[in-house]
């Protein structure tokens, strides 16, 4: 007699599958992740292993001995999420931050929701607004980088995107250069270079794990809003390249907002998920208590998703 099993999606109908995709975006990941080892050193090292490992074993553990079903552990999307975080964190966050953060990632907002392809939110976005929400101190403490390599021009305190109410808008927007294009001190280890990010999302298209639309609405709409705003007090209010190339807004855009499981499925509904996260972050940067917006725009664009996905649906086999 055959044996049928029954699991959860995502299920494979395709010549592709979830751990074969899961590997490309660590491989897309690898550049970004590269730069920030070089200028960081081995304290970020430590950080993405500590953080990579976690999720793992967390996954690991909570399938087999809560669901006792191993089906739903996949080692490559755990490590994504790993990753993701650990990009999301500065490097002089303490271990035990970390992985209290890889915890609840797993734990708390995908493995409760059912395991892959069930969390509604982005784990690594969701851990990362815990730590922020939970240890402001530790979670807002940018050091200079200390690695490999050396910057004359680093500093520690607050980032670009912290400095704006000190320097103001005028003398933040004269910050940004090719440099910021290629390296960005201060901030996570993932907004250290804007270049390194671009090269993997490049790699995403070209392998087609995912499509443009969402992140290219997300950088259309945030130079839109940017570029009234500026234009409406340039004293003010920051520039649309400024906001473009500072902060996590292309980390996200790139790798988080695109999301297979908590993003919308259809082009239109991609369209209006990335025209939302930009409009909110940047309320967020320009109104907001916090200067970054990325990840609180993330999780609330999130739960639009449902709305999103049965408003704009493909046509239904068999009907017109």
């Amino acid at each position: 007699m055959d044996k049928h099993l029954v699991s959860p999606n995502p299920h494979i109908h395709a010549a592709v599958s979830t751990e074969s995709l899961m590997r490309d975006v660590i491989i897309a990941l690898l550049p970004a992740i590269i730069v920030s080892v070089l200028f960081y050193g081995w304290g970020e090292l430590l950080i993405l292993a500590v953080s990579a490992l976690s999720c793992v074993l967390f996954e690991w553990a909570i399938a087999k001995f809560l669901f006792k079903d191993t089906a739903l552990f996949c080692c490559p999307a755990a490590l994504v999420t790993g990753l993701l975080l650990a990009m999301n964190l500065p490097v002089s966050t303490p271990w035990w931050i970390v992985v209290l953060g890889a915890l609840f990632a797993i734990g708390v907002v995908k493995m409760s929701f059912g395991g892959i392809g069930q969390n509604v939110f982005n784990p690594a976005i969701a851990a990362r607004v815990f730590l922020l929400v939970s240890f402001p101190q530790q979670m807002t403490h940018w050091t200079a980088p200390a690695g490999f390599i050396h910057s004359v021009d680093a500093f520690s305190g607050a980032t670009l995107l912290g400095q704006v109410p000190v320097l103001g808008a005028l003398e933040a927007d004269k910050l940004v250069s090719l440099q910021t294009l290629l390296y960005n001190i201060g901030g996570s280890a993932g907004e250290i270079s804007a270049l390194a990010l671009l090269v993997g999302w490049a790699y995403l298209l070209i392998r087609r794990v995912i499509k443009p639309w969402i992140t290219l609405s997300i950088f259309a709409t945030v130079a839109v809003v940017a570029g009234i705003f500026h234009l409406a007090d340039p004293t003010l209010y920051t520039g649309p390249l400024f906001n473009l190339l500072t902060g996590g807004v292309i980390l996200g855009a790139c790798f988080m907002a695109t999301d297979y499981v908590t993003s919308p499925m259809s082009t239109w509904g991609g369209v209006i998920y990335g025209v939302g996260i930009g409009f909110l972050l940047m309320m967020i940067r320009y109104f907001g208590s916090y200067p970054e917006g990325v990840s609180f725009a993330i999780l609330l664009m999130n739960m639009t998703v449902p709305l999103l996905n049965r408003w704009f649906h493909g046509k239904k086999y068999g009907r017109a």
